[in-house]
């Protein structure tokens, strides 16, 4: 959760851009970042995209005169707002219609509201809400010209639903007074499925209405949904509507929120709890994919060079690279938000770890992301895999988030880890596991590649008897499914479809087992169905994770599925992750593993996670590692002359003889590294500002193995002409 907007002055304003750049920028939407400030040279950051954040006029400019200013700087221009929360205050307050509103917040037990901000709480999605948002955000931003709106971040905290506006959506959606959710598991239950059903058809109106009121402008609206993962959400006790809304006609794509604050949520794996930010980032950003794989809606990638609270600069950066080289290991996606806030990444002093003093970020550092975001304007996607076993499974569900808040009858499950028993033995020994969405059982594509599927019903249950046909018939066609459980939770007999309406299972895994024709035996674990084989095995998920050693049994099952019943090949342990994207390798080494050996990559590389842009002969990566290298073997046309790597963006790229020209823009006050492809080593090297004046202090040298010049010479977003001959 992204907990800060800032300000900035109209005077830090520079207007003109050439029509050329503007031309080039406009041609991709491929990466993008949110800002809730003006154009500013400090931020300057030259993605496709900047969504303007937050409908609200400043002092001295309005929203309008906000969006133009981005637009003037060759900039496509889009819109984030929250859809639970925001700077709201005509509608909290009374402007809007008269009426104080902020009684439509999300209370607790206790009787506290949960705020956001000051006169900002996390709201209860009522009826005048949604029309505030349809009239006074979503109207105003479409009449300024925008077309594409993102809502962000649509959330019910599990420890809330004691309101009485609460109370009222209660009552008309279930027919019976409102139970709150602390007396009984069936209240909790009943209570998260509610929160989720309120932003689903709250954003389901709003983007409708967006749909409408552009259709009757002329304009053809879209809308994407920023949001946290599943596993977060989850995790952190959040409800929200997540996979539903792929499914939405209204619904274009999603930006998936994952960053180092969600990332770095403390994990149990062997029985020891910390944090675990690539696994923990790998799994979220693989929940996101297979949430919206089957339905073919877009989806951006989001990562954040720092995070919401303060930490020391090698923090930032080791966590950084490890969210970072996540999000690269899926190769079906290649949109990026390449950051939030520039605005406070680039000029907020930001407060050291254990120290009283404030520093801007420094320059190795913003070098160093800026080389990264500029890697993703041109990272290809691919139709590579990562190495290792892709095809096994875990199921997940909305419904995740229904039992994670409060504790019933003693039953507990700390730090999710039902979920992460499932998924981190396999992840830890190197098998790029991949998450499946319940919701998406009905697209045929959504199994078509998995040979072994893990299910439990110990943290979540099935919405529809549906799951359990589609699953049944995968299974009898040949599918492998391990069943892991003890359906020993309270949330076992809540009022749902398995024991309501002339069923009476005593937990919906007996309705799954009848479908394929299982009668449970004491002892015994494996048994066969039609073409396929079920697995089951009576242990509680989490007890593989918080128990040392406690997965053993578990990995050999899965083992034993993929090798022996779906006759699939052998199951790979090993202890890194690898994945060929163009030019670039991809690496994470895992620790915790049997194997500590490094992973090491023959040149020449280019070490992109090193601001000094180094051409390696070799790479070596040790545990607990990740690394970003750009393979120069793997340049496609090797004759051309070509940016390679570079802390700015390049554009009017020439090349007319042994010349070779391009001008590079990036924000000001920060310094350029790059890495240039030429036949041979340049005898000429001109850099010059915008207003032709020579820079004299460039430094520069020349790596033969690789065939580039190293370029480094300071930004700006007015842009920096180079000439090299040779």
């Amino acid at each position: 959760m992204k907990k800060l907007l800032f300000t900035c002055s109209l005077a830090a304003m520079v207007v003109g851009v050439s029509a050329q750049t503007k031309q080039s920028v406009a041609a991709k939407q491929k990466t993008a970042f949110q800002t809730s400030s003006p154009w500013m040279p400090e931020i300057d950051v030259r993605s496709d995209i900047a969504i303007v954040y937050g409908v609200n006029d400043r002092k001295g400019m309005t929203f309008e005169q906000r969006v133009q200013s981005w637009r003037d700087h060759g900039y496509q221009t889009q819109f984030m707002t929250g859809i639970a929360w925001g700077s709201y205050e005509d509608y909290f307050l009374g402007r809007w219609d008269g009426i104080n509103h902020l009684g439509v917040g999300q209370v607790t037990q206790k009787g506290d509201t949960i705020f956001h901000g000051k006169n900002m709480p996390y709201v209860v999605p009522v009826k005048s809400f949604i029309e505030y948002m349809k009239t006074a955000v979503v109207k105003r931003v479409i009449d300024a010209g925008i077309t594409t709106i993102f809502l962000e971040e649509p959330e019910f905290w599990a420890r809330a639903g004691y309101s009485a506006p609460f109370k009222e959506e209660w009552q008309k959606y279930y027919g019976f007074p409102w139970k709150p959710q602390h007396e009984s598991a069936e209240n909790t239950y009943l209570s998260s499925k509610l929160k989720y059903y309120l932003y689903y058809e709250a954003i389901k109106e709003v983007s409708n209405y967006a749909k409408a009121y552009g259709k009757s402008k002329g304009k053809a609206i879209k809308v994407f949904i920023a949001t946290h993962s599943l596993v977060n959400y989850s995790s952190w006790q959040i409800v929200s509507p997540e996979a539903s809304l792929a499914s939405l006609p209204g619904i274009d794509g999603y930006i998936a929120q994952v960053w180092t604050g969600t990332s770095r949520e403390p994990t149990y794996f062997n029985g020891e709890k910390k944090e675990r930010v690539f696994e923990n980032a790998f799994l979220e950003y693989g929940s996101m994919v297979s949430m919206t794989a089957p339905t073919g809606r877009k989806m951006y990638f989001l990562t954040d060079p720092i995070e919401d609270w303060p930490r020391d600069w090698a923090d930032y950066k080791k966590n950084y690279q490890a969210t970072f080289t996540a999000k690269l290991l899926y190769p079906m996606v290649a949109d990026y938000e390449v950051m939030p806030w520039p605005e406070r990444i680039y000029t907020h002093p930001y407060k050291v770890a254990n120290s009283d003093e404030k520093v801007l970020i420094p320059q190795y550092y913003s070098t160093q992301m800026q080389i990264m975001v500029n890697a993703l304007n041109s990272m290809p996607l691919s139709a590579n895999k990562v190495t290792g076993v892709n095809g096994i499974g875990v199921l997940m569900s909305n419904s995740l988030m229904f039992q994670r808040f409060p504790t019933h009858n003693g039953f507990e499950d700390p730090q999710f880890s039902n979920f992460y028993g499932q998924t981190l033995p396999l992840l830890k020994r190197g098998v790029p596991v991949q998450t499946v969405h319940m919701e998406n059982l009905n697209y045929a594509a959504t199994l078509k590649n998995i040979k072994v599927l893990v299910v439990s019903y110990s943290n979540m249950k099935p919405n529809s008897p549906d799951v359990h046909r589609a699953l049944a018939k995968w299974v009898k066609q040949g599918g492998i499914l391990i069943y892991t459980g003890k359906d020993d939770d309270p949330y076992q007999s809540v009022m749902e479809w398995w024991d309501t309406k002339g069923n009476s299972f005593k937990s919906p895994s007996e309705h799954l087992f009848k479908l394929l024709g299982i009668t449970l035996a004491n002892g015994k674990e494996k048994y066969e169905v039609g073409r396929g084989t079920v697995y089951v095995l009576r242990q509680n998920p989490k007890e593989y994770a918080m128990q040392s050693n406690g997965d053993s049994h578990f990995v050999e099952t899965v083992k034993q599925a993929y090798e022996a019943d779906a006759k699939a090949g052998k199951l790979e342990f090993k202890n890194s992750l690898y994945l060929a994207r163009g030019a670039y390798d991809v690496i994470s080494v895992l620790d915790e593993n049997a194997d500590a050996k490094p992973y090491i990559i023959k040149g020449p590389v280019i070490d992109l996670f090193d601001p000094q842009l180094p051409v390696l002969a070799q790479k070596v990566i040790n545990p607990g590692e990740q690394s970003l290298l750009y393979n120069v073997n793997r340049v496609t046309v090797k004759n051309k002359p070509q940016v390679l790597a570079a802390a700015a963006r390049a554009y009017d790229e020439k090349v007319q003889g042994n010349t070779y020209s391009f001008v590079v823009k990036s924000p000001v006050k920060t310094l350029n590294s790059m890495r240039v492809l030429l036949p041979a080593k340049p005898k000429s090297t001109k850099v010059a500002d915008a207003k032709g004046q020579q820079i004299m202090d460039v430094k520069t040298s020349w790596d033969e193995s690789s065939k580039t010049v190293y370029l480094g010479f300071a930004n700006s977003p007015d842009g920096i002409k180079v000439t090299l001959s040779w």
